[in-house]
Parts: structure tokens; sequence; C-alpha cells
């Protein structure tokens, strides 16, 4: 049995997890879906990116988790990696879905074409606004699917889209495992693409969307499951 801390990306709560948390707890490990600060229920907290470091790193303290699996999705990988290394010897691995990870120095916005996503922080008073259907199309969605992840979307607060990382030492020294999905993009980040090509990183393909907790929801739970307290280092 294992505990995974499921953290989704921007402007989703930890109910975008609820179908995989089904599938994890039948198979009969613990599912801890986490809302970071800022969004969904915890809308109005104020928050910046390493308010987000603090609230995982808290939930895994408050709970007295061990051998644990921190599983971040797309914007959350960033602070999902900054505290998978600041909970030490209580990680059992981390699970980067589809996500950006961190890089010391630089934020969630850094090195691609950004200038869009401010002038929408700044137009919105801090927040990245929510989007709209069209933003999922060609992800392996339903129209069901897609309305269920706008209807759970909250305005993000900017400042943990724009404030840096800060990493202690080398993310490649983390016991890791990047689940790529393949219609979003078929390559991994260069970045994430370095550390499987040094064979520090395991890489596993998912022929599916950028949301594959909505797309394949069972299919997604079973990579997680696979890589609980047994998983090869």
């Amino acid at each position: 049995m294992t505990d995974f801390v499921l953290v989704a990306g921007a402007r989703l709560g930890a109910s975008a997890w609820d179908e995989v948390s089904a599938e994890l707890r039948a198979a009969g490990h613990r599912p801890r879906p986490l809302t970071l600060s800022g969004l969904a229920e915890k809308r109005g907290v104020p928050a910046g990116q390493q308010t987000h470091v603090r609230d995982i790193v808290g939930e895994v303290e408050r709970l007295d988790l061990r051998e644990v699996v921190l599983v971040g999705h797309s914007y959350a990988g960033i602070p999902v990696g900054q505290a998978a290394e600041r909970i030490g010897d209580r990680l059992a691995r981390v699970v980067f879905v589809d996500s950006e990870v961190p890089v010391d120095g630089e934020s969630f916005l850094s090195g691609w074409p950004s200038d869009r996503v401010r002038e929408e922080i700044a137009d919105n008073d801090g927040f990245w606004p929510p989007a709209g259907p069209d933003h999922y199309a060609g992800q392996g969605l339903t129209d069901e699917q897609i309305a269920r992840i706008v209807d759970r979307s909250t305005p993000h607060p900017g400042a943990t889209l724009t404030e840096p990382a800060v990493l202690t030492r080398p993310l490649g020294e983390l016991p890791a495992t990047y689940v790529k999905c393949l219609l979003d993009d078929g390559e991994p980040l260069p970045v994430v693409a370095e550390l499987v090509e040094s064979g520090h990183w395991e890489l596993v393909e998912m022929d599916t969307g950028h949301w594959p907790m909505f797309s394949r929801p069972a299919e997604l739970a079973a990579i997680l499951a696979a890589r609980g307290t047994a998983a090869p280092s």
C-alpha cells in the first residue's frame, strides 16, 4: 500500500484526480489529492510558487507520510519537484505527468513564448484566467470530459507562474518517472530528455493528451500504482 500525493496543474484542484483516486483505492493504495493555495476550494488564499512548495511539504509532514510518491501534473511539476527534494527520506518516487520540471532560478513561464500569458495575468488582477472549451481540443477528451475540466477550473495565481524555482541539489538525483502524453507533443522537454538519456529518469509514454487524469484515468492510475514502494530506483 502506497500513499500518493496528487497535485494537478494550473487552474485545477484536488477534484481533478477523482477518477484516478478511485482506481488507486480499488488497487489498495491511499491517494491524497491536494488542492494548492489560491485554487478551487482554496480560492482567495494568497499564493506564490514557494507557497505551493510549502503546501506539498506541509501535507506530507502533517499526515506523517513515509515512502510517499509525489505526483505533479503540468505546472504542478515545478512545486512538486522542489518539494520532492525537501522531504528527504520520506520520498519513494516523484512522478511528473506531462509536466514542467523545476530549473533553479527559472519560472514556469521561462523558456517559452509567454507574453500572452503575462498580459492575461496583468489584465486579470494578477490571475491567469480559466480557458474555454476550445483550449482542450485535440487532446483525446470527450465533450463531457472537457466540460468537467472547464467547470472545475478557477483563476490561477499569477505569481506562482512567474516566481523562480529554488533547487538545492541536481534534479537528476531524485528517483523519478516522467509520463509523456503524446497528443500534447511527441517529445519531452529538452531538460527532461537530457535526464532520461542520462539514465537517471524513467520515461513512460501515454497515447493521450495533456489531461490524462480525465482522458485515461484507469491507465494513469495503473502507471502510478506500478511505481509505488516497490518501484525500481
